[in-house]
């Protein structure tokens, strides 16, 4: 196991720019975004003090930011972007196009809730947007997280059995802005883990000029494209295996698709991901403490669909949650059907499966609110969605009514 050189208290967005640095990026494409901009800042300022080499280029917007990282991911030099929000939303028709082109990039997303109204707190509405848009994901829990993942990820986007960009997620503001102790490997280790970019596919060279563009298909060669697409993507989760193996091998920190914790003997499961998966682990904690068996199952890859993993980990557990951070508008959290179509081939499946929506907007997850979970999984009602909403949130909120000069009933 390789040693590391220092250990440091970073924030969430300068353990992105960490990785981003020890990675040995070549271009970084910037648009600044609450909560992002961290990110770019430090990054530019290294760029402009001469601690990294390459070029840095401040955008006009975050949708030219994404094709300007994948036209010079197309030349074969190494790409680094970040994004949040809203960012993700204008960008996103320069991303569907880029992960077409095949070309490998690493970009963060700092998650942060989607107007209207208008929050600067995180949900995933904003990376799970993305879910179809042919990215690898990976979802981050702590600074170390942020940065391990990052640099997993350049041996995940640059293999050419994937060659599709990798996001690694993490909470805007939650883990952000929050410093935690992170180790910095060596330069020279991490360059072993992580050669210098080689792109095995012809790319766009001054010395031998050449044209390429998208051509215009029917629904057969268009579908065949779609495919090797969704083939890569699956193919993602193996090359994300192999890597993280030889992670764990020379710097000692182990990730997995899923990350178990005190799931032995659970039985009341949390699913979560995310920094709020830390106050779920404190949860199980504490109702452990009052011999309630409890654990937690964290989401770490959420794009390829760990479903085979999820099966296995999930088999045999009586009563499961899926605690949603995120909503879609007239179904409910973003993961639970993907979860339920998961486990439904399994013979040994949940009794309970509950669908939990919970920390919209960046709101609090307390530990009455897993009480609550468990006092609905005991009761075996999964008929609808439980909205971690409780009464002091609701006073809060008619005390604004008052203000507004409002008083009809807005939640039922």
């Amino acid at each position: 196991m390789e040693g590391t050189v220092n250990r440091r208290m970073l924030t969430g967005n300068k353990a992105a720019a960490w990785g981003a640095r020890l990675a040995g990026v070549d271009y970084v494409p910037a648009f600044p975004i609450t909560p992002q901009t961290e990110i770019v800042e430090t990054l530019a300022k290294w760029f402009a003090g001469g601690e990294m080499t390459g070029k840095f280029t401040n955008m006009d917007s975050e949708h030219s930011m994404f094709a300007a990282a994948g036209a010079a991911a197309a030349t074969g030099v190494r790409v680094f972007t970040a994004s949040s929000s809203q960012g993700i939303l204008y960008g996103m028709e320069s991303l569907y196009t880029v992960t077409g082109w095949r070309v490998p990039f690493v970009m963060v997303n700092v998650s942060r809730a989607l107007a209207t109204p208008i929050t600067l707190e995180p949900d995933h509405n904003d990376v799970l947007a993305l879910r179809d848009a042919g990215l690898v994901q990976f979802h981050a829990e702590t600074c170390q997280e942020v940065l391990d993942l990052i640099l997993i990820g350049y041996r995940v986007t640059e293999d050419p059995r994937v060659c599709l960009p990798v996001l690694v997620n993490m909470d805007g503001f939650y883990l952000s802005f929050t410093r935690e102790p992170v180790l910095l490997p060596d330069e020279n280790a991490v360059r072993e883990f992580l050669p210098p970019f080689k792109a095995e596919q012809p790319v766009f060279q001054a010395s031998t000029p050449q044209a390429r563009a998208s051509a215009i298909f029917g629904g057969s060669h268009y579908s065949y494209f779609k495919f090797q697409q969704h083939l890569a993507l699956q193919k993602a989760g193996d090359v994300f295996k192999e890597a993280a193996r030889e992670f764990a091998d020379r710097f000692g920190r182990s990730y997995h698709a899923l990350e178990p914790y005190r799931m032995e003997d659970a039985e009341y499961v949390f699913v979560m991901s995310n920094s709020f998966a830390t106050k779920g682990k404190s949860a199980v904690n504490k109702l452990r403490q009052k011999e309630i068996k409890a654990g937690l199952l964290k989401l770490v890859q959420v794009r390829p669909f760990p479903k085979k993993e999820l099966a296995k980990a999930l088999a045999g557990k009586k009563r499961v949650a899926v605690i949603d951070q995120n909503i879609s508008l007239g179904s409910g959290g973003i993961l639970f059907p993907e979860i339920a179509a998961a486990l439904y081939p399994v013979q040994d499946r949940p009794e309970t499966l509950l669908p939990v929506v919970g920390g919209l907007g960046g709101k609090d997850i307390l530990e009455s609110d897993f009480d609550a979970i468990i006092d609905r999984l005991d009761k075996g009602d999964a008929t609808a969605p439980l909205l971690l909403y409780n009464e002091h949130d609701l006073a809060q909120f008619r005390a604004m009514q008052k203000i507004a000069g409002k008083t009809e009933e807005v939640l039922s």
